[in-house]
Protein backbone atom coordinates (compact mmCIF):
# COMPACT_ATOMS: atom_id res chain seq x y z
CA UNK A 1 0.00 0.00 0.00
CA UNK A 2 1.36 3.39 -1.04
CA UNK A 3 1.48 5.83 1.87
CA UNK A 4 0.36 9.24 0.59
CA UNK A 5 1.19 12.50 2.37
CA UNK A 6 -2.17 12.67 4.14
CA UNK A 7 -1.36 9.30 5.75
CA UNK A 8 1.19 11.15 7.92
CA UNK A 9 -1.15 13.85 9.23
CA UNK A 10 -1.15 12.68 12.86
CA UNK A 11 2.59 12.01 12.81
CA UNK A 12 3.22 15.51 11.47
CA UNK A 13 1.14 17.02 14.26
CA UNK A 14 2.95 14.96 16.91
CA UNK A 15 6.34 15.95 15.51
CA UNK A 16 5.35 19.62 15.74
CA UNK A 17 4.10 19.12 19.30
CA UNK A 18 7.47 17.71 20.27
CA UNK A 19 9.51 20.42 18.53
CA UNK A 20 7.81 23.66 19.59
CA UNK A 21 8.57 23.36 23.34
CA UNK A 22 12.30 23.14 22.49
CA UNK A 23 13.32 26.78 22.26
CA UNK A 24 15.61 27.76 19.39
CA UNK A 25 16.21 31.49 19.79
CA UNK A 26 19.40 33.14 18.59
CA UNK A 27 21.92 34.27 21.23
CA UNK A 28 21.67 37.67 19.54
CA UNK A 29 18.05 37.73 20.70
CA UNK A 30 18.74 36.49 24.21
CA UNK A 31 18.41 32.76 23.54
CA UNK A 32 20.80 29.82 23.56
CA UNK A 33 20.61 28.86 19.91
CA UNK A 34 19.30 25.85 18.05
CA UNK A 35 21.36 22.99 19.47
CA UNK A 36 18.66 21.25 21.53
CA UNK A 37 16.11 21.51 18.74
CA UNK A 38 18.63 20.17 16.25
CA UNK A 39 19.09 17.03 18.41
CA UNK A 40 15.34 16.40 18.27
CA UNK A 41 15.28 16.83 14.50
CA UNK A 42 18.41 14.75 13.91
CA UNK A 43 17.02 11.85 15.92
CA UNK A 44 13.94 11.85 13.69
CA UNK A 45 16.12 12.09 10.56
CA UNK A 46 18.08 9.05 11.71
CA UNK A 47 14.86 7.09 12.19
CA UNK A 48 13.70 7.96 8.66
CA UNK A 49 16.48 6.22 6.77
CA UNK A 50 18.25 9.02 4.91
CA UNK A 51 21.26 7.82 2.90
CA UNK A 52 23.38 10.67 4.29
CA UNK A 53 23.14 12.90 7.35
CA UNK A 54 25.90 15.44 7.88
CA UNK A 55 26.35 18.25 10.37
CA UNK A 56 27.90 21.48 9.12
CA UNK A 57 28.25 23.26 12.46
CA UNK A 58 30.11 26.38 13.51
CA UNK A 59 30.75 28.44 16.63
CA UNK A 60 29.30 31.95 16.89
CA UNK A 61 30.96 34.98 18.45
CA UNK A 62 29.23 34.30 21.77
CA UNK A 63 30.61 30.78 22.06
CA UNK A 64 27.45 28.86 21.05
CA UNK A 65 27.55 25.97 18.60
CA UNK A 66 25.21 26.75 15.69
CA UNK A 67 24.12 23.47 14.06
CA UNK A 68 23.12 22.86 10.46
CA UNK A 69 21.75 19.43 9.51
CA UNK A 70 22.27 18.36 5.89
CA UNK A 71 20.61 15.12 4.73
CA UNK A 72 20.17 13.31 1.43
CA UNK A 73 17.99 10.55 0.01
CA UNK A 74 19.64 9.28 -3.14
CA UNK A 75 17.90 9.32 -6.48
CA UNK A 76 18.52 7.01 -9.42
CA UNK A 77 20.98 9.62 -10.64
CA UNK A 78 22.99 11.34 -7.91
CA UNK A 79 24.42 14.08 -10.12
CA UNK A 80 21.68 16.52 -9.12
CA UNK A 81 19.96 17.20 -5.80
CA UNK A 82 16.68 19.03 -5.25
CA UNK A 83 17.08 20.70 -1.85
CA UNK A 84 14.37 21.75 0.60
CA UNK A 85 15.90 24.19 3.09
CA UNK A 86 14.03 25.25 6.25
CA UNK A 87 15.27 26.98 9.39
CA UNK A 88 15.11 25.78 12.99
CA UNK A 89 15.43 29.13 14.78
CA UNK A 90 12.57 31.39 15.84
CA UNK A 91 12.16 34.92 17.10
CA UNK A 92 11.32 35.35 20.83
CA UNK A 93 7.71 35.40 21.96
CA UNK A 94 7.65 39.16 22.69
CA UNK A 95 5.05 40.41 25.16
CA UNK A 96 3.69 37.24 26.74
CA UNK A 97 0.55 39.10 27.84
CA UNK A 98 -0.51 39.35 24.20
CA UNK A 99 -0.66 35.55 23.86
CA UNK A 100 -3.82 33.57 24.53
CA UNK A 101 -1.96 30.28 24.08
CA UNK A 102 1.39 29.23 25.57
CA UNK A 103 3.99 30.09 22.88
CA UNK A 104 6.12 27.09 23.86
CA UNK A 105 3.40 24.48 23.88
CA UNK A 106 2.00 23.44 20.51
CA UNK A 107 -1.75 23.86 21.09
CA UNK A 108 -4.04 22.07 18.63
CA UNK A 109 -7.38 23.82 17.99
CA UNK A 110 -9.34 22.49 15.01
CA UNK A 111 -7.07 22.94 11.95
CA UNK A 112 -4.59 25.20 13.74
CA UNK A 113 -1.46 24.52 15.75
CA UNK A 114 -0.58 27.53 17.92
CA UNK A 115 2.92 28.31 19.18
CA UNK A 116 6.03 30.34 18.46
CA UNK A 117 7.61 29.04 15.28
CA UNK A 118 4.73 26.81 14.24
CA UNK A 119 4.46 28.67 10.93
CA UNK A 120 7.86 30.37 10.74
CA UNK A 121 9.40 27.94 9.84
CA UNK A 122 7.99 24.87 11.59
CA UNK A 123 5.16 24.27 9.13
CA UNK A 124 7.44 23.64 6.17
CA UNK A 125 10.28 22.13 8.13
CA UNK A 126 7.76 19.41 8.99
CA UNK A 127 6.32 19.38 5.47
CA UNK A 128 9.77 18.96 3.92
CA UNK A 129 10.79 16.12 6.22
CA UNK A 130 7.58 14.19 5.69
CA UNK A 131 7.75 14.70 1.92
CA UNK A 132 11.02 12.78 1.93
CA UNK A 133 9.67 10.25 4.46
CA UNK A 134 6.95 9.38 1.96
CA UNK A 135 9.59 8.57 -0.67
CA UNK A 136 11.61 6.48 1.79
CA UNK A 137 8.66 4.57 3.29
CA UNK A 138 7.31 3.73 -0.16
CA UNK A 139 10.79 2.74 -1.38
CA UNK A 140 10.48 5.19 -4.28
CA UNK A 141 13.73 6.47 -5.72
CA UNK A 142 13.09 9.69 -7.68
CA UNK A 143 15.20 10.34 -10.76
CA UNK A 144 17.40 12.75 -8.79
CA UNK A 145 18.45 12.95 -5.15
CA UNK A 146 16.38 14.87 -2.61
CA UNK A 147 18.11 16.86 0.10
CA UNK A 148 16.83 18.44 3.28
CA UNK A 149 18.49 21.20 5.30
CA UNK A 150 17.56 22.21 8.85
CA UNK A 151 19.37 25.53 9.24
CA UNK A 152 20.35 27.86 12.07
CA UNK A 153 20.46 31.64 12.31
CA UNK A 154 17.92 32.62 9.65
CA UNK A 155 16.23 35.19 11.88
CA UNK A 156 19.47 37.12 12.48
CA UNK A 157 21.13 37.06 9.08
CA UNK A 158 22.18 33.42 8.38
CA UNK A 159 25.91 34.04 8.94
CA UNK A 160 26.01 30.79 10.94
CA UNK A 161 23.32 29.11 8.86
CA UNK A 162 22.80 29.11 5.09
CA UNK A 163 25.75 31.40 4.41
CA UNK A 164 28.07 29.09 6.33
CA UNK A 165 26.64 25.98 4.67
CA UNK A 166 27.00 27.38 1.14
CA UNK A 167 30.66 28.14 1.84
CA UNK A 168 31.54 24.94 3.72
CA UNK A 169 29.40 22.01 2.56
CA UNK A 170 31.40 20.10 -0.05
CA UNK A 171 28.79 17.90 -1.75
CA UNK A 172 26.76 20.33 -3.84
CA UNK A 173 26.40 19.39 -7.50
CA UNK A 174 26.66 21.93 -10.30
CA UNK A 175 23.02 21.32 -11.29
CA UNK A 176 21.49 21.39 -7.81
CA UNK A 177 18.41 23.52 -7.13
CA UNK A 178 16.77 24.89 -4.00
CA UNK A 179 13.24 25.24 -2.60
CA UNK A 180 13.07 27.69 0.32
CA UNK A 181 9.59 27.37 1.94
CA UNK A 182 9.87 30.52 4.03
CA UNK A 183 7.58 33.10 2.39
CA UNK A 184 4.23 33.09 0.65
CA UNK A 185 0.58 34.00 0.98
CA UNK A 186 -2.71 32.37 1.94
CA UNK A 187 -3.50 31.14 -1.57
CA UNK A 188 -0.07 29.74 -2.28
CA UNK A 189 -0.05 31.47 -5.66
CA UNK A 190 3.18 33.49 -5.35
CA UNK A 191 6.59 32.08 -6.25
CA UNK A 192 9.45 34.38 -5.26
CA UNK A 193 12.29 34.33 -7.80
CA UNK A 194 14.07 37.63 -7.03
CA UNK A 195 15.05 39.76 -4.06
CA UNK A 196 16.17 43.33 -3.65
CA UNK A 197 19.50 44.28 -2.16
CA UNK A 198 19.49 45.22 1.52
CA UNK A 199 21.26 48.11 3.20
CA UNK A 200 20.72 48.85 6.89
CA UNK A 201 22.67 51.78 8.20
CA UNK A 202 22.73 54.34 10.97
CA UNK A 203 23.58 58.04 10.89
CA UNK A 204 25.03 59.33 14.15
CA UNK A 205 25.43 63.09 14.71
CA UNK A 206 27.84 64.23 17.44
CA UNK A 207 26.78 67.73 18.63
CA UNK A 208 27.28 69.35 22.01
CA UNK A 209 24.96 68.92 25.00
CA UNK A 210 23.71 71.98 26.89
CA UNK A 211 20.85 73.18 29.11
CA UNK A 212 17.57 73.66 27.31
CA UNK A 213 17.56 77.36 28.22
CA UNK A 214 21.04 77.92 26.68
CA UNK A 215 20.99 76.49 23.17
CA UNK A 216 23.66 79.05 22.30
CA UNK A 217 26.13 76.97 24.35
CA UNK A 218 25.30 73.70 22.61
CA UNK A 219 24.93 72.15 19.18
CA UNK A 220 21.54 70.46 18.89
CA UNK A 221 22.21 67.04 17.37
CA UNK A 222 18.49 66.39 16.89
CA UNK A 223 18.01 69.39 14.60
CA UNK A 224 20.98 68.43 12.43
CA UNK A 225 19.89 64.80 12.30
CA UNK A 226 16.32 65.71 11.33
CA UNK A 227 17.53 67.92 8.49
CA UNK A 228 20.12 65.40 7.32
CA UNK A 229 17.79 62.41 7.38
CA UNK A 230 15.13 64.25 5.38
CA UNK A 231 17.76 65.41 2.88
CA UNK A 232 19.05 61.84 2.52
CA UNK A 233 15.50 60.57 2.13
CA UNK A 234 14.68 63.07 -0.65
CA UNK A 235 17.97 62.45 -2.47
CA UNK A 236 17.60 58.67 -2.50
CA UNK A 237 14.01 58.72 -3.68
CA UNK A 238 14.95 61.16 -6.44
CA UNK A 239 18.06 59.38 -7.72
CA UNK A 240 16.88 55.78 -7.40
CA UNK A 241 13.28 56.04 -8.54
CA UNK A 242 12.99 53.34 -11.23
CA UNK A 243 10.35 50.64 -10.91
CA UNK A 244 10.25 46.92 -11.70
CA UNK A 245 6.80 45.36 -11.77
CA UNK A 246 7.95 41.92 -10.63
CA UNK A 247 8.68 43.28 -7.16
CA UNK A 248 6.25 44.01 -4.31
CA UNK A 249 6.40 47.01 -3.97
CA UNK A 250 7.83 47.74 -7.44
CA UNK A 251 10.33 50.41 -6.30
CA UNK A 252 13.31 50.77 -3.97
CA UNK A 253 12.41 51.64 -0.39
CA UNK A 254 14.39 53.90 1.97
CA UNK A 255 12.69 53.92 5.36
CA UNK A 256 13.94 55.73 8.49
CA UNK A 257 13.03 53.40 11.36
CA UNK A 258 14.85 53.29 14.70
CA UNK A 259 15.93 56.52 16.46
CA UNK A 260 18.05 57.34 19.53
CA UNK A 261 18.86 60.53 21.40
CA UNK A 262 21.39 61.09 24.17
CA UNK A 263 18.82 62.73 26.44
CA UNK A 264 15.58 61.51 28.01
CA UNK A 265 14.38 64.79 29.50
CA UNK A 266 12.81 67.81 27.84
CA UNK A 267 15.09 70.54 29.18
CA UNK A 268 18.42 69.36 27.75
CA UNK A 269 19.88 70.05 24.31
CA UNK A 270 20.97 66.63 22.97
CA UNK A 271 24.64 66.13 22.20
CA UNK A 272 24.28 62.99 20.07
CA UNK A 273 21.44 61.54 18.02
CA UNK A 274 21.08 58.58 15.67
CA UNK A 275 18.62 57.36 13.06
CA UNK A 276 18.66 54.02 11.27
CA UNK A 277 17.39 53.31 7.76
CA UNK A 278 16.05 50.06 6.35
CA UNK A 279 16.71 50.19 2.59
CA UNK A 280 15.57 47.59 0.04
CA UNK A 281 17.14 48.38 -3.32
CA UNK A 282 16.20 47.18 -6.80
CA UNK A 283 18.85 44.94 -8.42
CA UNK A 284 19.45 47.48 -11.20
CA UNK A 285 21.13 49.77 -8.68
CA UNK A 286 24.41 49.10 -6.96
CA UNK A 287 24.39 49.43 -3.18
CA UNK A 288 27.68 51.31 -3.41
CA UNK A 289 25.90 53.94 -5.54
CA UNK A 290 23.41 54.46 -2.74
CA UNK A 291 26.16 54.62 -0.14
CA UNK A 292 28.07 57.20 -2.19
CA UNK A 293 25.00 59.45 -2.23
CA UNK A 294 24.61 59.16 1.53
CA UNK A 295 28.31 59.80 2.14
CA UNK A 296 28.08 62.97 0.04
CA UNK A 297 25.22 64.31 2.16
CA UNK A 298 27.01 63.40 5.40
CA UNK A 299 30.14 65.23 4.30
CA UNK A 300 28.06 68.28 3.32
CA UNK A 301 26.30 68.48 6.70
CA UNK A 302 29.51 67.85 8.65
CA UNK A 303 31.07 70.91 6.99
CA UNK A 304 27.92 73.00 7.28
CA UNK A 305 27.55 72.51 11.06
CA UNK A 306 31.12 71.72 12.06
CA UNK A 307 30.21 68.40 13.67
CA UNK A 308 31.25 64.78 13.33
CA UNK A 309 28.70 62.51 11.64
CA UNK A 310 29.34 58.77 11.51
CA UNK A 311 27.83 56.19 9.18
CA UNK A 312 27.28 52.77 10.74
CA UNK A 313 26.66 49.93 8.29
CA UNK A 314 24.61 47.25 10.04
CA UNK A 315 23.86 45.02 7.04
CA UNK A 316 24.86 45.21 3.39
CA UNK A 317 23.71 42.52 0.99
CA UNK A 318 24.00 43.08 -2.74
CA UNK A 319 21.09 41.67 -4.74
CA UNK A 320 21.50 38.13 -6.05
CA UNK A 321 20.82 37.20 -9.69
CA UNK A 322 17.19 36.45 -10.43
CA UNK A 323 16.10 32.84 -10.95
CA UNK A 324 14.82 32.53 -14.51
CA UNK A 325 11.07 32.25 -14.94
CA UNK A 326 11.83 29.67 -17.64
CA UNK A 327 13.92 27.40 -15.40
CA UNK A 328 12.62 23.82 -14.98
CA UNK A 329 12.38 24.48 -11.23
CA UNK A 330 9.95 27.38 -11.69
CA UNK A 331 7.92 25.72 -14.45
CA UNK A 332 7.56 22.43 -12.57
CA UNK A 333 6.69 24.20 -9.31
CA UNK A 334 3.98 26.22 -11.07
CA UNK A 335 2.46 23.04 -12.48
CA UNK A 336 2.68 21.23 -9.13
CA UNK A 337 0.95 24.08 -7.30
CA UNK A 338 -1.79 24.20 -9.91
CA UNK A 339 -2.38 20.44 -9.66
CA UNK A 340 -2.49 20.34 -5.85
CA UNK A 341 -4.01 23.69 -4.88
CA UNK A 342 -5.98 24.55 -8.01
CA UNK A 343 -4.51 28.04 -8.36
CA UNK A 344 -2.44 29.70 -11.09
CA UNK A 345 0.75 30.93 -9.41
CA UNK A 346 2.66 34.02 -10.50
CA UNK A 347 6.31 34.87 -10.07
CA UNK A 348 7.20 37.80 -7.83
CA UNK A 349 10.15 39.63 -6.30
CA UNK A 350 10.30 40.72 -2.67
CA UNK A 351 12.18 43.19 -0.51
CA UNK A 352 14.88 40.71 0.33
CA UNK A 353 15.93 38.69 3.31
CA UNK A 354 15.55 34.97 2.54
CA UNK A 355 18.34 32.42 2.28
CA UNK A 356 17.49 31.90 -1.40
CA UNK A 357 19.75 34.85 -2.22
CA UNK A 358 22.75 32.90 -0.87
CA UNK A 359 22.05 29.98 -3.19
CA UNK A 360 21.50 32.30 -6.17
CA UNK A 361 24.80 34.07 -5.54
CA UNK A 362 26.49 30.67 -5.90
CA UNK A 363 24.80 30.21 -9.27
CA UNK A 364 21.97 27.87 -8.24
CA UNK A 365 18.31 28.35 -9.19
CA UNK A 366 16.24 28.91 -6.06
CA UNK A 367 12.58 29.60 -5.40
CA UNK A 368 10.84 30.75 -2.25
CA UNK A 369 7.35 29.33 -1.86
CA UNK A 370 4.89 28.20 0.79
CA UNK A 371 1.22 28.56 1.66
CA UNK A 372 1.23 30.84 4.69
CA UNK A 373 -1.11 32.83 6.88
CA UNK A 374 0.11 36.39 7.75
CA UNK A 375 0.93 35.51 11.38
CA UNK A 376 4.71 35.00 11.50
CA UNK A 377 6.41 36.78 14.45
CA UNK A 378 3.00 37.69 15.89
CA UNK A 379 1.34 36.76 19.22
CA UNK A 380 -0.62 33.51 18.89
CA UNK A 381 1.31 32.51 15.79
CA UNK A 382 -0.18 29.39 14.24
CA UNK A 383 0.07 27.15 11.21
CA UNK A 384 -2.80 25.50 9.38
CA UNK A 385 -2.53 21.74 9.22
CA UNK A 386 -4.06 21.78 5.74
CA UNK A 387 -1.24 24.08 4.58
CA UNK A 388 1.39 21.79 6.10
CA UNK A 389 -0.04 18.81 4.24
CA UNK A 390 -0.74 20.75 1.04
CA UNK A 391 2.80 22.12 0.86
CA UNK A 392 4.21 18.62 1.33
CA UNK A 393 2.01 17.35 -1.52
CA UNK A 394 3.32 20.14 -3.75
CA UNK A 395 6.94 19.26 -2.86
CA UNK A 396 6.25 15.59 -3.60
CA UNK A 397 4.75 16.30 -7.03
CA UNK A 398 7.54 18.75 -7.86
CA UNK A 399 10.26 16.19 -7.09
CA UNK A 400 8.48 13.57 -9.18
CA UNK A 401 8.47 15.92 -12.21
CA UNK A 402 12.26 15.81 -12.54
Amino acid sequence: MIKEINYYKNDMIEFMKGMIPIRAISPDMGGQGEWDRSRYIKKFMESMGFDEIEEVNTMDDKGYTRPNLISKYYGKNRDKTIWIAAHMDTVPEGDINLWKYDPYRATLIDDRIYGRGTEDNGQDLVAGLFTIKAFIDNNIRPDYSVGFMALSDEETGSKYGMEYVMDNYSNFGKDDMFIIPDAGNEKGDEIEIAEKGILWLGLNVMGRQAHGSRPDLGINSNRILFELSMEVDRALHGLFSDQDSIFIPPYSTFEPTKMFSSVQNINTIPGSSSVYFDMRILPRYGIDEVLKTIEGKVEEYSRKYGVEIKIEIVQKNDPAPKTSENSPLVINLKNSIKEVLGVNPKTVGIGGGTVAAMARKKGYPAVVWATLEPVEHSPDEYCLIKNMIGDAEVFYKLIMKF
